[in-house]
């Protein structure tokens, strides 16, 4: 994509800044830079250089699907648009049959979009089923439904941009031991999709489940599952192979040995934010570009945090979203203390404030731009060439996450929100028993590290 500065800045020079080479000295400066007019960079989608209002106001389908028109990117064979869909928190709202209103709406409206790319898994679903053992498969089989009606209901569309993709994941578990378990698996979900071929086949997270670990027990299953992914690509059950959770050493391990079987590995799913880019999650994004494996990102907004929805008064509330729908995730008692820590600090753990300056460089950005402060977000992630998959469970949701594509930060801007990011002193692990790097099971927490 060309980037051509506006009339107003054609005179000032491009210049390419990093964050760690920027002195606190001119934050000021450099901040006044990019909020200016002085500096505006005309993006895909060109944006208004006049002063523009802080209200941000809801746009219909047709302006969502004229903004992410055209802005795609690739996963292996895949052409997919820059922002996926993560359907973790997505369960039948009936007991008997699968069956979800609201989710069947946000389906139909990612399709009509051209932003149908869902990222789901065999072990998603409703937590209670889940944990009993009858739940695995349940979105995998809602999704395929939703998705299937989505289509059918815009027939008349003759003409689509792309066509929607659906990513599921292989769950490493104590009892599956050998190649022939994820083949197994991977037909499973194959059934519960409705596809002879699954789009990208993923491994879920490293082999890290040993419960007998105390034992003496606790050989690695990870070289046999890459294997069982090599035996799904050669079957032909899947057009695509990626895994979630792995380091730079594991990925570049994975990639050899799926090579040596004449696999390409196409893609890795990280936690990835703003909030987010320490404990190797940089470093395994960089070796991931250096290996030509695209990075998918879990956790963009930061379970919320990076949306303002945790922040009170740091900025004016017709800027900070308009999704009242993020208002009424629910969260457990646990994941609400944390997340209120991080968002406004205690003096000892996390500073006071919390993560309201870099809120505040967010909504200034934001404002500049006619966005919303979760746009700008999203789009961060976007600008470094990964594709952030953001949880949605409404129409609102996915409205607003189409408005982060069609167009890019500017360098100045990425390296100013680093910057900012960086100076907080802390970054964002998780809430309760949801952690960027361990994993609650049966028998306790197991822990992993991109490394």
């Amino acid at each position: 994509m060309n980037n051509k500065p506006n009339t107003q800045s054609s005179k000032i020079p491009q210049i390419k800044l990093h964050s760690k080479n920027l002195s606190r000295a001119v934050l000021p400066i450099l901040w006044f830079i990019v909020l200016s007019d002085a500096y505006v960079d005309i993006q895909p989608v060109a944006q208004p250089t006049k002063t523009v209002s802080r209200r941000i106001t809801r746009k219909s389908p047709a302006d969502s699907a004229a903004s992410s028109e055209g802005d795609t990117t690739t996963i292996g064979s895949l052409t997919v648009p820059t922002v996926g869909i993560g359907t973790i928190s997505w369960s039948s709202s009936k007991l008997i049959s699968i069956e979800n209103k609201e989710l069947e709406e946000v389906v139909a409206y990612a399709h009509g979009s051209d932003a149908a790319f869902f990222d789901t898994a065999e072990r998603y679903g409703s937590h209670v089923k889940t944990a009993l053992g009858v739940g695995y498969g349940e979105t995998e089989k809602l999704t395929s439904k939703l998705l299937k009606r989505a289509i059918a209901g815009d027939a008349s569309r003759t003409t689509k941009n792309i066509k929607p993709v659906v990513a599921t994941k292989f769950t490493p578990t104590p009892w599956r031991t050998s190649a022939q378990s994820v083949v197994d698996a991977c037909e499973k979900s194959c059934t519960n999709l409705g596809v002879d071929q699954i789009d990208l086949y993923q491994i879920h997270m490293p082999d890290i489940v040993h419960p007998l670990r105390f034992m003496g027990i606790d050989e690695s299953k990870d070289s046999i599952y890459w294997d069982g992914l090599a035996e799904c690509y050669h079957r032909g059950l899947v057009k695509n192979v990626g895994v979630c959770n792995y380091g730079p050493t594991l990925v570049e391990r994975c990639q050899e040995a799926l090579a040596r079987r004449g696999v390409p590995l196409a893609s890795n799913q990280v936690t990835y934010s703003l909030l987010g880019r320490r404990n190797g999650s940089q470093e395994t994004v960089d070796k991931c570009k250096d290996l030509g494996v695209k990075v998918l990102a879990c956790y963009p907004f930061a379970m919320g945090l990076l949306t303002g929805k945790y922040s009170n008064g740091v900025t004016d509330s017709s800027v900070k979203h308009f999704d009242d729908s993020l208002e009424q995730s629910k969260k457990t008692s646990l994941e609400m203390k944390d997340l209120n820590l991080y968002a406004n600090g205690d003096g000892i753990t996390v500073p006071k404030g919390g993560v309201a300056p870099l809120l505040t460089a967010i909504a200034s950005i934001a404002e500049k731009r006619n966005k919303s402060i979760s746009q700008v977000s999203l789009n961060y992630i976007v600008s470094k060439g990964i594709v952030p998959i953001p949880g949605c469970r409404s129409v609102s949701q996915v409205e607003d996450n189409i408005g982060a594509m069609g167009w890019r930060l500017t360098e100045l801007e990425v390296a100013m929100l680093e910057l900012e990011a960086d100076k907080l002193g802390f970054q964002f692990d998780g809430a309760g028993f949801k952690r960027t790097s361990e994993k609650f099971v049966g028998y306790g927490i197991e822990r992993f590290r991109l490394d």
